[in-house]
């Protein structure tokens, strides 16, 4: 196996005297890649790799964006002034980086109004294409019918 670490040149040896080094440094022999040809081990304090490896996670774990969804919700008989108002909504949400999940509610009877619905949220995806895109087609789902836009092109 070859072995690598602080103070030490990377040697290839056996396990036992590979041990033994690390013995007889006082620190512990922690294997850091299995799969290479030899194996590479690292002649190391095992609690201070733990450390450090937990704290890379937290560290990657921060850095991860967490992806927001903001909601709007229309009926089949959104007014013309209501639908620029949740617009305007919609394309501040995309501009801060949020999803933005439209839907029309279909209340009673209204469920037989679907293709106003499916024309009201192809509008509403066209008119925002500058700062979005389509990530999900108008699709129903019970009583409401659903469409997904994701932060596209910046202005």
């Amino acid at each position: 196996m070859r072995v690598v670490g602080e103070g030490f040149e990377p040697v290839v040896v056996a396990i036992e005297v590979a041990l033994r080094m690390a013995q007889d440094a006082g620190l512990d022999l922690v294997e850091i890649s299995a799969t290479a040809t030899p194996p590479v081990c690292k002649i190391i304090e095992y609690k201070k790799f733990l450390y450090e490896h937990k704290k890379k996670e937290k560290e990657k774990r921060a850095n991860t964006t967490k992806v927001v969804v903001k909601e709007i919700r229309f009926t089949p008989h959104t007014d013309e002034h209501d639908f620029t108002f949740k617009k305007n909504h919609a394309q501040r949400f995309l501009e801060e980086g949020s999803k933005v999940r439209a839907y029309v509610f279909f209340k009673g009877r209204t469920i037989m109004f679907k293709d106003q619905g499916r024309s009201l949220l192809m509008r509403f995806a066209q008119e925002l294409e500058e700062v979005g895109k389509i990530e999900q087609m108008p699709i129903q789902d019970g009583k409401k019918m659903i469409i997904l836009l994701g932060p596209g092109k910046k202005k």
